[in-house]
C-alpha cells in the first residue's frame, strides 16, 4: 500500500506540472502510450500474449471509456482546486459501487450501506459548500465529484471482466483503447502538442506511475482484506494536504477536514460492512 499511496501522490503532483503546457486530452494521449510500452514490454518478455482475451470488447470499450472521462476529469480538478479537495471528492468513488452496484450487478444494497452512501454524500456538500460561490473552484469541484462517478463505474465494470479476463488482459485493453480515446480527442482540433524540456520525464513518471498504483493496490488486495487495506489508502488525504500546503501554497480548511473525515468514516464502515456480510 505505501507504493500505491506514493504513486497516486506523484501522479497528482507531476499531472498538474505537465498541464502549464499540455491539455487533458494529450496528457492522457501519453501516459497511455507510455503503459502501453510497459503493458507491450511485459506480456512479450512473460510470454504471456495468450492471457489478453478478446471477448467481452465492448463491456471493455465501456469500462475504459468511463476510466478515460473519469481520468479526464481527475487531471482537469487538480489544474483548479487544491489537491487535498481532489483527493477526498475522489474517495466517495467507494460509495458511487455501492450505490450503483444493485443496479449494474443485481447485488442487494442494505440498510448500512445506505446509511454510509447518505454520509457520503452530507460530506460531499460540507468539502464543496465554501467553494460554490467562485466559477473556477466550483467548475473544479464538480470535475473532481464527476470523475469520482466515472471511477466507480470503472470499478464495477471492472469487476465484472475479473470473473472472466486476467489483469494482464484488461490493463492490455485499457492503456490501448485509452491510447486511442486520446489520439481522437487530443487531435480533435487538427494539433497535438508535443511535450517539452522536463515534460518528457513528467509524463513518464505521470505512466509508469499510474500502473504501479494499481498493481500494488490490487496486490495489498489479495493479501489482506479490504477493510484493513482501503483505510491504509486514506492517509493520502493528509499526505496530499500537507504536500499542497509546502509546494503549492493551498490552505487546508476546516469543511475540508470535516468532509474528509465523514467520507473516509463511510467508506470504513461499508466496507466492514459487507465484510461481515460476506462471512456470514
Amino acid at each position: 500500500m505505501t507504493g500505491a499511496i506514493g504513486s497516486f501522490s506523484i501522479m497528482a503532483m507531476a499531472g498538474r506540472a505537465v498541464s502549464l503546457q499540455l491539455d487533458t486530452f494529450e496528457l492522457m494521449l501519453y501516459r497511455s502510450a507510455v503503459g502501453l510500452c510497459i503493458i507491450l514490454a511485459v506480456l512479450t518478455l512473460a510470454r504471456r500474449w495468450h492471457m489478453v482475451s478478446r471477448h467481452n470488447l465492448g463491456l471493455h470499450f465501456t469500462r475504459n471509456l468511463a476510466h478515460f472521462a473519469g481520468q479526464n476529469l481527475w487531471f482537469y480538478a487538480l489544474t483548479l482546486i487544491p489537491l487535498a479537495q481532489v483527493f477526498a471528492l475522489e474517495f466517495t468513488s467507494p460509495l458511487w459501487v455501492v450505490f450503483l452496484a444493485p443496479f449494474l450487478l443485481g447485488e442487494r444494497l442494505t440498510l448500512s450501506q445506505i446509511l454510509c452512501v447518505a454520509s457520503g454524500f452530507v460530506g460531499i456538500l460540507i468539502i464543496t459548500a465554501p467553494s460554490l460561490s467562485e466559477p473556477t473552484t466550483s467548475t473544479g469541484t464538480l470535475a473532481a465529484a464527476a470523475s469520482a462517478i466515472c471511477f466507480a463505474l470503472t470499478a464495477v465494470f471492472t469487476r465484472k471482466l475479473t470473473r472472466s479476463h486476467s489483469t494482464l488482459s484488461i490493463l492490455f485493453w485499457l492503456t490501448s483503447m485509452q491510447l486511442g480515446l486520446g489520439l481522437v480527442c487530443a487531435g480533435i482540433d487538427g494539433a497535438i502538442t508535443l511535450p517539452q524540456g522536463w515534460n518528457y520525464l513528467w509524463l513518464l513518471i505521470i505512466g509508469c506511475a499510474g500502473l504501479l498504483a494499481h498493481t500494488c493496490l490490487t496486490q495489498a488486495l489479495s493479501l489482506a482484506p479490504a477493510s484493513v487495506v482501503i483505510p491504509i489508502d486514506f492517509t493520502r488525504l493528509p499526505l496530499i494536504a500537507l504536500a499542497g500546503a509546502v509546494f503549492y501554497d493551498e490552505p487546508i480548511g476546516v469543511a475540508l477536514i470535516v468532509g474528509g473525515l465523514i467520507i473516509i468514516a463511510a467508506n470504513i464502515i461499508s466496507i466492514r460492512s459487507s465484510e461481515s456480510k460476506r462471512a456470514k
